[in-house]
């Protein structure tokens, strides 16, 4: 999914001669902090509600202020992916775009981000997730997937999350069943490490309990 099919036909571009207060007004109407102004399909920068707030007289033509405006943008054929690392690093509600001719042609909403975001990362999909954590060295995504298909389950998604300062993976899976106790243990015998799992309540239930009747017959023996 691009930039140029996530733009909203619904915020506005601010012009220089529109005043602080309806930029504060739109803000409100759409429930954002930014605005992009333009002039000519000219894109000069975001305008926030705090530059807004910063102007003394509000109810004056933003043209008629010095502003230091941030012109953050992407073009038209950036994946999401791309336009919420701009939109998550700067704090943005909107993204502005431009064609390759650096026209403007609008904005991308954080609403719409997310929701976006959701769809293509099947979030919205029912099933169960599982939290590994390996070092960097021990992850296969080959061997991953399949120990998953080999319980006759699918990836939907999968997240892998490293800091800087350490050499571990967590490696989020997002999985198209409910049930992961086949799936867990499978994992456990190939002796990953499992930080998390979600799964239905009844399901995760039936996995301690059957957990819980292993180890009491351990001691039984």
């Amino acid at each position: 999914m691009l930039a140029k099919d996530l733009i909203s036909d619904e915020i506005p571009a601010l012009r220089t001669s529109d005043t602080g207060v309806d930029a504060l007004n739109w803000m409100e109407v759409f429930r954002i902090s930014h605005l992009p102004i333009v002039n000519n399909e000219e894109f000069l920068g975001l305008i926030s509600d705090a530059d807004i707030f910063d102007i003394n007289k509000p109810e004056e033509a933003i043209g008629n202020h010095r502003l230091s405006l941030i012109r953050p943008t992407v073009r038209c054929d950036q994946h999401l992916y791309e336009v919420m690392e701009i939109a998550a690093r700067l704090k943005l509600t909107v993204v502005p775009v431009l064609d390759q001719n650096k026209k403007f042609l609008g904005v991308v909403q954080m609403n719409d981000l997310l929701h976006n975001f959701a769809k293509l990362s099947a979030i919205e999909s029912p099933g169960g997730i599982i939290v590994l954590e390996m070092t960097q060295s021990d992850y296969s995504m080959s061997e991953i997937s399949q120990i998953v298909e080999s319980n006759d389950a699918k990836i939907l998604s999968m997240y892998i999350n490293s800091n800087t300062d350490s050499t571990k993976l967590e490696v989020t899976l997002k999985l198209n069943v409910t049930d992961l106790t086949a799936i867990i243990q499978t994992f456990t015998r190939y002796e990953y490490n499992i930080k998390a799992s979600f799964m239905e309540f009844d399901e995760q239930d039936d996995l301690y309990n059957e957990r819980y009747d292993l180890f009491m017959r351990f001691l039984n023996t």
